[in-house]
């Protein structure tokens, strides 16, 4: 192992392989800030989602909002999926003759592959996915000098750089205005003010536009929020992982069938037919990246949602306190499908079937391009 780590021909992939992430990647983001704005919040179409990223962010640079997170995520959660699926097919392969793998085994192990990606990928996914979210969301108003409130000790603790809406804390008191003198605090103001749940003044969590900085996130809501909806995004990279391998194993034995045809003699082992071009490979590839994300959309959707919820750590608590069941029918509960979701479970399917098999055809394609320049010289 040590000798393949300090060796140029891994250094050579790995540099391929970051270059080739990188730039699908890049390429593709635009499709992807617009199918997290169609699902992530408020059911929307194609060109209402560009409108408002444009007057957001005053052009079309907001479509690129999270790319950096988005890229350093990618290329770890791919290296950690290929990584995984080449070791558990080694142990499919042992003591065989030929290197073949059915298309049984490549289902079984990109489940695995999936699994272990989606651990190593949440975090960066969240932080990413906020500050799409973040583009395509109007302007927030900012209170101004007046408007804002000195926040106690322990809320500025948990939301540092969050100054409290005056107005609707003035609000909240006209409801409370109505409890007799015996029954109200005798500072009702300040008192409020020293618990977090008002820290907005309205009793809501802040809005997911003011906690999308990393830093923000842990202070507010903990480190688990790191890998909010795990459980929907384990099925999710599971199922992708699965039929991505699957099918593109498939593929590959289709061509390869049809390669040997007119040989003579025939090929006994998949090795003797040659290898296949590389613009074979890549059209495989694309392929099987939408036929990926059709069959995981669903929960990519459910995974999408959940993490755009502010979750304080005040409320996961009492949650814990309260035994807080999860709502929905059984395979809901484990999948971490919400009820209120179900009818919005395929929007944007079209734009992670394009991203999925561009993104997935770009990344194998420029790979086999830069292996053959480099290697060569």
């Amino acid at each position: 192992m040590d000798e393949l780590l300090n060796s140029k021909t891994f250094a050579v992939h790995a540099a391929a392989a970051a270059a080739a992430v990188t730039l699908g990647t890049t390429l593709t983001y635009p499709l992807d800030t617009l199918k997290v704005g169609s699902t992530a919040g408020k059911p929307l179409n194609e060109a209402e989602v560009l409108y408002r990223v444009r007057a957001s962010s005053g052009g079309y640079s907001g479509l690129y909002n999270g790319v950096a997170w988005m890229t350093v995520g990618r290329t770890l959660g791919l290296g950690v999926r290929f990584g995984v699926y080449e070791a558990v097919t080694a142990f499919y392969k042992d003591g065989r003759e030929d290197d073949y793998v059915s298309v049984a085994e490549a289902l079984m192990a990109g489940f695995v592959a999936g699994t272990a990606e989606c651990v190593v990928a949440s975090p960066f996914e969240l932080i990413k996915l906020r500050a799409q979210v973040a583009s395509a969301s109007p302007t927030m108003h900012v209170p101004s000098v007046s408007e804002k409130g000195v926040i106690p000790t322990l809320p500025s603790r948990l939301l540092p750089r969050y100054s409290m809406d005056m107005k609707a804390m003035s609000n909240s008191m006209g409801l409370l205005s109505t409890l007799t003198t015996q029954q109200r605090h005798a500072n009702m103001f300040d008192a409020l003010k020293e618990y977090p749940w008002m820290m907005t003044g309205s009793g809501k969590p802040p809005p997911v536009n003011n906690v999308r900085m990393p830093s923000d996130i842990v202070s507010l809501e903990g480190w688990t929020a790191m890998w909010r909806g795990l459980r929907s995004g384990l099925v999710r990279d599971s199922i992708f992982g699965g039929v991505f391998f699957s099918s593109w194993q498939f593929l590959h034995q289709a061509m390869l069938s049809w390669k040997a045809v007119g040989m003579d003699p025939v090929p006994r082992y998949d090795i003797e037919a040659g290898p296949l071009s590389p613009i074979a490979v890549t059209l495989a590839a694309g392929v099987s990246g939408s036929l990926a994300a059709a069959a995981s959309h669903g929960f990519d959707t459910t995974r999408s949602r959940s993490q755009c919820t502010v979750l304080p750590k005040y409320v996961t608590m009492e949650r814990k306190f309260l035994k807080w069941k999860r709502p929905g029918k059984r395979f809901e509960r484990l999948t971490g499908i919400h009820p209120a979701d179900r009818n919005l479970l395929l929007n944007g399917i079209s734009l992670r079937m394009a991203r999925c098999g561009l993104a997935s055809s770009v990344i194998v394609g420029s790979y086999f391009l830069a292996i053959e320049h480099l290697v060569s010289n």
